[in-house]
Order: C-alpha cells, then structure tokens, then sequence
C-alpha cells in the first residue's frame, strides 16, 4: 500500500511575542498530554476489537441471540471519540460499520471457535501490548521532558523577580547593595538560568517533534494491524453462510478502505494549534527580553580586559588577564571572562571602590588598594586590605579606566539625586581590633620654634640639649630630671619603630 505523504503540524511561532518572553505562558505537557491521550483512544479502540472478536467467539458456541452480546461490545460510543474522524472512511465509521453488520449476523458456528482464539486475538493483544509501551515511552521521555522546562521555567522567573527586587531597592536605596545582590550579578544569573532554560525548551521540542512525526507512521501500523487481524478474522469465518460471510468481508473491506493517513491528517488538522510547528525557528537568548533588562543599574560604567599583577610568591607570576567590571553601585568586579552562558558568572574578586585607595597612573599601570568584598560581609570582616596592581593596554586605555575609578570612588559615578560619597555596604568599620595610633602631647612641653629666628636663637644643637633630651623617651613613660627639655615637640616619638596601635 503506497504511503501518503502527510502535512507536518503547523502553528506559526516565529519572532512573536512569545518568543521575546523569558517564561512563556505556552504550558509544554500541553502538547504531550494531548499525544498521551491520542494513544489511549488507540489502546480503547484496540481493546474494543479484541473484546469484539473475543465476544465473537464465545458467541459461536451459542444461538443467534447470543450474538447480540456482541453488538454490545462496540455498542457504547469509542473513548475519546474526538480524536477520530466522526465522517465515513475512518476508524469511527468502522465501528459504525461494525455495529451495522454486527446486527445482521443471527448465528454463528462453533467450527471457528479455536481458530479465531488461536489466530485473531493474540494479534490484536500483540497491538495492545505496542500502545502501552508507545504510551509509556511518551511519558518518560516527552511528558518528564515538559516537566524539566517548567522546573527551569520557575528558576528563571524566581531570578527575575529577585533582580526586579534588587534594582527598585538600587534607586531608593541610594546604590548601596551587597556584591551578591549587585543588579548587574543578578543580571547576569538571570542570563545563566535563562540559557539553561532555553536549552531544556528545545531539547524537550525535539523529543515532541520526533514523536509526532513517528505517530503517523505508528498511527498507520496500528491501522494495518486492525486490517491484518480483521482479514484473520474473515478467514475464520471463512466456512460460515454466505450471509454472515458478506457481513463480515463488508467489515473488512470498510476497514481497508481506510488510507494510513486519513486519521493523522484530520487529527492535525483539528489541532494545529497545540502541536509543534518542526519549521518554526527555534528559541535564541538574543531575542528574549525580560524586566529591568536595561535598568540603568545595570548597566557597567566601564568593562573590559585588563592585566593585574598575581599576589602570590611577591608577584613572581606576572601579570594574568581578567576581565573588569566598574558598575554604578560603585564596585570593581573581576570575572574571569564576559561569558553569561558557560557558567554563573560570580565575581572573583570585588572593591568597593569609595572604600578603596585609588594610586596615580604611571603609564600603562596603576594601583587600587582595598579589600575584597565579594565573600559578603561575614568573609569581608576577617579579609586583608591589599594594594592590586593593573596594567592597561595603553597609557590612554589606563587614563580611562583610571577616571572612571575615580568618579566612581568619589561617588560622581552614580545618580546627581543620590549622596556624593556612599557608605559602604561591606562593615567598613575597623573590624580587625586595631585603632589609630592616639596623638599625645606631654604636659609642661612646649614646643619649640624653629622658623622665623635668628640664627643661633633657633633649636638647640645636639650638644646644646640637655641630658634628658638626648635620648627620648617612649609614650606615657616618666621622664626623669630634665628629660622634659624644650626641644621635644608636642607629638614626641618613641625612639622604636611599632606597627600602629602597639604603642
């Protein structure tokens, strides 16, 4: 039998809105579901036949009254009687036709009763069994697919609530937020989940594509199963009266008339809408918009590669190429590169920049010394202050990035609105227990002064200072005899170097 040549769904998705949405409202075990029930309409009309031709030959045994048990086994409408055609030509015709004829036949004969059971049935249950597993691979592959899609529809969209969160808190917050929190990090999460999204859309449109396209050519199998088993059953009824023999081979005949494609092609034709379109373009992250996707706050005040000199072994390893970031909260972010897709784009290493002490350019370098914040405030509290070295591609690239640190440092980076100088969001409290060396000045000193004298009425000469001034004495130690002499200052040192707060 030739096989027609069928029309693939149809349903125009193109660069629609749809396809701009992050999270469309498209439900994907829509189009699973509804092939999921296409086979159960199969399965229930398989068993109607096997419970047809079974009740049949229980009937041969008895009168033709008998028989009419058999006209009540296809009595009752199909289930899912709506995924057939309902005109002549197809599987609910056949039916129809089976009822017509099953009423004329009055007797039966017992000669074919052990060769419908041995020949007719088991073909008919071989069938029954290939929908269920049809059925059950339909649910561990399409159906388990749809429910992927919408476990990373959900994660994108909690992500884009978070940024919606985060950038109206950025404007009535006066910029200060946490690295974690920053819009342009959210953001690019946001990026990362979407991707992953996007590729569990289109796998899981894969799977539903190649399962339609082999449900005609199943849909056809299952039909010319329905022939093979009904041409069976003609055989066996073979020695039966000319009468119930003409019934029967109208059966048959109204069933080979059926064309493998004419179900499928009216099936897509009264569901269109809900199958996959195999020719519309696929889903691509570049034309996907979402909100706040262009909120001001996430946008870098400058980006790109520069070279920072490694801390580690006093800076033997030379420099390494990142990828910085300036943004308006007023952090310097590094990142390995600028790619949203490959993973979670998590800054290496975070500056806030008012926090931080911004070194003159020396050419094609400078320095920025700061702590690094991007472990939160908890990691930030017990981080070291460090002095990073850059290197630029030019000296005018380094002048460029060196202005924009600046501002952004000064605060003229962010909103005219906003304070000139933010707090920092890391605790930029001195956390580590040290205080600034204290500033005394010893009662009874007087300073002496040394600018505006004659000469010789100015600071008294090594060997003109008394005893007690030659060796000076450290903080809030007694100073004995004449130690308090007029040529110590008001800010005494203390004769031994010490780290501040150690005096």
């Amino acid at each position: 039998m030739a096989t027609h040549q069928q029309n693939l769904p149809t349903r125009s998705t193109g660069n629609t809105m749809e396809d701009d949405d992050a999270v469309p409202d498209i439900d994907p075990t829509n189009t699973s579901g509804l092939l999921q029930e296409r086979l159960q309409a199969y399965k229930h009309a398989c068993r109607y036949l096997e419970a047809y031709i079974g009740a049949t030959e229980k009937v041969q045994k008895a009168h033709a009254k008998e028989y009419e048990k058999v006209l009540k086994t296809v009595s009752d409408p199909l289930k899912e009687g709506h995924h057939f055609d309902q005109s002549l030509g197809g599987i609910a015709g056949l039916f129809e036709n089976i009822r017509s004829n099953t009423q004329g036949i009055a007797n039966s004969h017992l000669e074919a009763e052990k060769t419908i059971k041995g020949s007719v049935l088991p073909i008919l249950e071989r069938l029954h069994a290939e929908i269920k597993n049809k059925s059950k691979e339909l649910e561990k592959g399409a159906v388990k697919g749809s429910k992927e899609v919408d476990k990373a529809r959900n994660l994108t969209q909690k992500h884009i609530e978070l940024l919606g969160q985060h950038t109206a808190a950025f404007s009535s917050s006066g910029g200060k937020v946490d690295p974690s929190t920053d819009p342009y990090v959210l953001q690019r999460g946001v990026n990362y989940r979407l991707n992953k999204q996007v590729l569990e859309e289109n796998n899981n449109r894969h799977d539903l594509i190649e399962i339609q396209n082999s449900f005609a050519a199943f849909e056809g199998h299952v039909i010319q199963i329905f022939q093979q088993a009904l041409q069976t059953f003609l055989q066996c009824v073979g020695g039966q009266l000319e009468r119930q023999k003409a019934m029967y081979s109208d059966i048959v005949s109204n069933a080979q008339k059926i064309p493998l494609d004419f179900e499928f092609k009216g099936f897509v034709h009264r569901n269109n809408q809900l199958l996959v379109d195999p020719s519309a373009p696929k889903r691509d992250v570049s034309h996907i918009s979402f909100p706040n996707q262009n909120h001001p706050s996430t946008q870098p005040l400058i980006a790109g590669t520069l070279e920072r000199k490694s801390r580690a072994m006093g800076g033997l390893k030379g420099y390494s190429t990142d990828y910085y970031v300036v943004t308006r909260s007023g952090f310097l972010h590094e990142f390995k590169d600028d790619d949203d897709f490959r993973k979670d784009p998590s800054p290496e290493l975070s500056l806030y920049l008012p926090d931080c002490t911004i070194g003159a350019v020396n050419g094609e370098k400078f320095n920025v010394k700061g702590k690094d914040a991007s472990k939160g405030k908890v990691g930030g509290a017990f981080a070291m202050s460090h002095e990073l070295s850059f290197k630029a591609h030019s000296p005018a690239d380094a002048e460029r990035w060196y202005n924009v640190i600046k501002e952004a440092a000064g605060g003229s980076a962010t909103y005219s609105h906003e304070p000139a100088s933010p707090a920092s969001p890391v605790d930029s409290r001195n956390v580590s227990g040290q205080q600034q060396p204290p500033q005394y000045q010893e009662k009874g000193v007087t300073p002496v002064q040394t600018q505006g004298l004659p000469q010789g009425q100015g600071a008294p000469s090594g060997g003109q200072m008394s005893a007690g001034a030659q060796t000076q004495q450290p903080y809030n130690t007694p100073v004995s005899g004449g130690g308090q002499s007029a040529g110590i200052g008001s800010t005494p040192t203390s004769g031994v170097e010490r780290k501040p707060g150690q005096y």
